[in-house]
């Protein structure tokens, strides 16, 4: 545990200055800061609509970018910022001669790059609500403060971050395995856009891909919506691509370790 925590805290020391690191931080809240810019250009348009379809249609938009496109490509990114300060140096030798495990090395390199990408995921619902209850305060006639999503999204983005386990998982041991950026990012890109289209298209067995999970995850995030005196949005964590995520995160991790001890790092 111990080489662990010593491992995670260089992983953080190596990374605090890279753009993978401040990706995570900044893209939230630049997103969010052009549907805020959009909504206040078009708060006369958007005043007649009930509080609740505000908040579908702010957060919407940005989860619907999040489970397409944006999503896989941050983690094809941040996957491969995790490990280049060791490619770029070529330092992985000297890293796995340290007096650390390797399976305490390679784990916290795992952990640091899930929490990226748990740590964007949380700055997203926070910048939403932040931003949405600002416009109810700079434009009174959007009605944001008169409806409270705080939980909904919170358990949205938390699905998203469990659809994008198995991803990660993926594109983590192709940067541990390629020191250049072009072969995990060309596989991932070709992936992203095979999981789009098979999710996109209502492919029956599309949940068995982990690249088509996000998009799956909220894709049926607008018809949830129980019929009472204050509507609430529904959300399922236990659906079946979020157990596929979650197995294949599993088994390609505990899998990568066995292969990249075998292959002998550089």
């Amino acid at each position: 545990m111990k080489g662990f925590l010593l491992s995670f805290r260089s992983e953080f020391f190596k990374s605090r200055k890279t753009l993978g690191f401040w990706a995570a931080i900044i893209l939230p809240f630049l997103i969010c800061l052009l549907l805020f810019v959009g909504f206040y250009t078009k708060s006369e348009r958007l005043s007649g609509m009930s509080p609740m379809l505000l908040w579908i249609q702010f957060a919407g938009a940005i989860l619907g970018v999040m489970g397409s496109l944006f999503l896989p490509m941050f983690i094809i990114f941040i996957a491969y910022s995790v490990n280049s300060v060791e490619h770029k140096a070529d330092t992985w030798k000297s890293l796995f001669s340290l007096p650390i495990s390797r399976w305490a090395v390679y784990t916290a390199k795992y952990f640091y790059a899930l929490l990226l990408i748990f740590l964007c995921m949380t700055l997203f619902v926070l910048f939403t609500i932040g931003f949405g209850n600002l416009l109810s305060l700079v434009k009174p006639e959007l009605r944001f403060d008169n409806y409270h999503m705080e939980g909904t999204l919170a358990l949205l983005y938390f699905k998203l971050f469990l659809s994008a386990l198995g991803i990660l998982s993926i594109q983590f041991l192709l940067s541990l395995l390629w020191s250049d950026f072009l072969k995990p990012m060309g596989i991932g890109f070709f992936a992203t856009i095979v999981g789009v289209i098979t999710a996109s298209k209502g492919w029956e067995y599309c949940y068995l891909f982990p690249y088509s999970h996000p998009m799956l995850a909220l894709k049926l995030m607008p018809h949830n919506i129980s019929n009472s005196a204050t509507p609430q949005i529904n959300i399922d964590l236990l659906t079946k691509e979020i157990f596929v995520s979650v197995a294949v995160s599993v088994f390609v991790f505990i899998s990568g370790y066995f292969i990249v001890l075998k292959k002998s790092v550089r």
